[in-house]
């Protein structure tokens, strides 16, 4: 059977200090309360870094709101699947 996993993003509705208090509430009642299921939140990219320090990766997975199709190239305001990655992200909605 497939491990169920809750996840959400905030899409233009919370600034940094606004996903850095979520990230430390969601750490202190999952780690109080474990979930039956796989929790993961994501980010716009801007973000990712600075959430990444933040969040308790062993409880909650850290993932993007989108990435571009393309690994590379001229693609202005696009992020590839790597540069997400490089932030400690392992989860993209798409």
């Amino acid at each position: 059977m497939r491990k169920k996993i809750v996840a959400g993003n905030w899409k233009m509705n919370m600034n940094l200090q606004d996903g850095i208090a979520l990230a430390k509430e969601l750490n202190e009642t999952l780690t109080a309360e474990k979930p039956n299921c796989g929790v993961i939140i994501c980010t716009p990219f801007i973000h990712l870094a600075s959430i990444a320090q933040f969040l308790n990766q062993d409880i909650i997975g850290l993932g993007a709101e989108n990435c571009a199709d393309k690994e590379k190239g001229a693609f202005t305001g696009e992020v590839s699947a790597e540069m997400v990655k490089s932030t400690g992200a392992q989860y993209v909605i798409l």
